[in-house]
């Protein structure tokens, strides 16, 4: 391939590494588009099992972008991870879990489990941590509130996320090269059928 490169014009190298970039572009698309229908997949199955069982359990699988520094160096932010729901959950289990602090009422957590405790009713209940805090959660957390534990992360896609969000991400990631190689084309197009016509004449 680098011999090929070097006997290229420049115009050529521009229009293979535009080639080569789209196809990249496309390529991660198509993987993390396939990666979203197994999950939805996952999620349908288990959602209508769940109905027809009667029981009403979180989704299987979920995703969220940490968007707070309380577990690096173990997960940063815009870092991406995938939970899963499980039957139990121990100590040294990462899970994201819906905050019942009046400080931090409705906002999903994900910290780590340090401690498994019985309360006055008899019900389980998990003490929790951040790994970069210094303290634990101030309130127990029941079971009913943990949405799963993490079994994936994914480095910094919510930086990604972001900017494919916003109409100009969309416009450099996508559209300005697939502009730039159909105009690459165009003007190949044009030389060709200049070249052509001049042999032509010669003729």
């Amino acid at each position: 391939m680098e011999t090929n490169l070097k006997e290229m014009t420049k115009f050529q190298k521009v229009k293979w590494w535009l080639h080569f970039i789209t196809s990249i572009i496309m390529n991660s698309v198509v993987v993390i588009l396939v990666l979203i229908g197994i999950v939805f997949l996952a999620y349908y199955i288990d959602v209508v099992k769940s109905i027809k069982s009667g029981h009403g359990n979180q989704p299987l699988f979920q995703a969220y972008v940490i968007i707070s520094q309380s577990m690096e160096p173990t997960i940063h932010v815009q870092d991406a991870i995938v939970i899963k729901r499980a039957k139990e959950y121990k100590v040294g289990d990462v899970c994201t879990y819906l905050s019942k602090n009046p400080s931090y009422f409705g906002i999903m957590i994900t910290h780590r489990i340090i401690e498994v405790r019985t309360d006055t009713n008899g019900e389980k209940v998990y003490i929790f941590k951040g790994d970069n805090n210094y303290s634990a959660d101030p309130l127990p957390v029941s079971e009913n509130q943990i949405f799963g534990h993490v079994v994936m992360k994914i480095p910094k896609i919510g930086y990604v996320q972001y900017f494919l969000s916003n109409a100009y991400g969309w416009i450099i990631a996508i559209v300005v090269p697939c502009v730039g190689i159909i105009t690459f084309d165009i003007m190949k197009l044009i030389k060709t059928t200049a070249s052509r016509n001049k042999r032509r004449k010669r003729g």
